[in-house]
Protein backbone atom coordinates (compact mmCIF):
# COMPACT_ATOMS: atom_id res chain seq x y z
CA UNK A 1 0.00 0.00 0.00
CA UNK A 2 1.20 3.49 -0.81
CA UNK A 3 2.24 5.57 2.24
CA UNK A 4 0.06 8.51 1.10
CA UNK A 5 -3.24 8.37 -0.74
CA UNK A 6 -5.39 11.22 -2.01
CA UNK A 7 -9.01 11.66 -0.92
CA UNK A 8 -11.70 14.27 -1.53
CA UNK A 9 -14.61 15.39 0.62
CA UNK A 10 -16.99 18.36 0.92
CA UNK A 11 -16.34 21.25 3.31
CA UNK A 12 -19.04 21.30 6.04
CA UNK A 13 -19.01 25.12 5.97
CA UNK A 14 -19.07 26.18 2.31
CA UNK A 15 -19.88 22.92 0.49
CA UNK A 16 -16.86 23.12 -1.80
CA UNK A 17 -14.72 20.04 -2.54
CA UNK A 18 -11.60 19.73 -0.39
CA UNK A 19 -8.64 17.43 -1.13
CA UNK A 20 -6.63 15.59 1.52
CA UNK A 21 -3.54 13.39 1.57
CA UNK A 22 -3.99 10.48 3.97
CA UNK A 23 -1.01 8.83 5.66
CA UNK A 24 -1.84 5.13 5.46
CA UNK A 25 0.77 4.22 8.08
CA UNK A 26 -0.82 6.37 10.82
CA UNK A 27 -3.99 4.31 11.44
CA UNK A 28 -7.10 6.13 12.63
CA UNK A 29 -6.51 9.86 12.85
CA UNK A 30 -8.24 13.09 13.85
CA UNK A 31 -6.80 16.45 12.86
CA UNK A 32 -7.88 20.00 11.98
CA UNK A 33 -7.37 21.25 8.42
CA UNK A 34 -8.41 24.68 7.14
CA UNK A 35 -10.65 24.70 4.07
CA UNK A 36 -8.69 25.93 1.05
CA UNK A 37 -11.75 27.89 -0.14
CA UNK A 38 -13.36 29.49 2.94
CA UNK A 39 -10.45 29.06 5.42
CA UNK A 40 -12.73 27.65 8.15
CA UNK A 41 -11.27 24.94 10.44
CA UNK A 42 -12.51 21.44 9.54
CA UNK A 43 -12.17 18.53 11.97
CA UNK A 44 -11.18 15.54 9.86
CA UNK A 45 -11.52 12.01 11.26
CA UNK A 46 -10.13 9.10 9.27
CA UNK A 47 -11.32 5.60 10.11
CA UNK A 48 -10.21 2.40 8.42
CA UNK A 49 -12.52 -0.37 7.25
CA UNK A 50 -11.97 -3.46 5.13
CA UNK A 51 -12.79 -1.33 2.06
CA UNK A 52 -10.23 1.34 2.97
CA UNK A 53 -10.35 4.74 4.67
CA UNK A 54 -13.52 6.68 5.41
CA UNK A 55 -13.48 10.43 6.00
CA UNK A 56 -15.75 12.23 8.45
CA UNK A 57 -15.71 16.03 8.31
CA UNK A 58 -17.24 18.26 10.95
CA UNK A 59 -17.28 21.94 11.80
CA UNK A 60 -14.82 22.66 14.60
CA UNK A 61 -17.56 23.93 16.96
CA UNK A 62 -19.77 20.80 16.67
Amino acid sequence: MEPLIDASAVCPYCGEPVDFSIDTSAGEQTFVEDCSVCCQPIVVTIKWTAEGPTLELHQENE
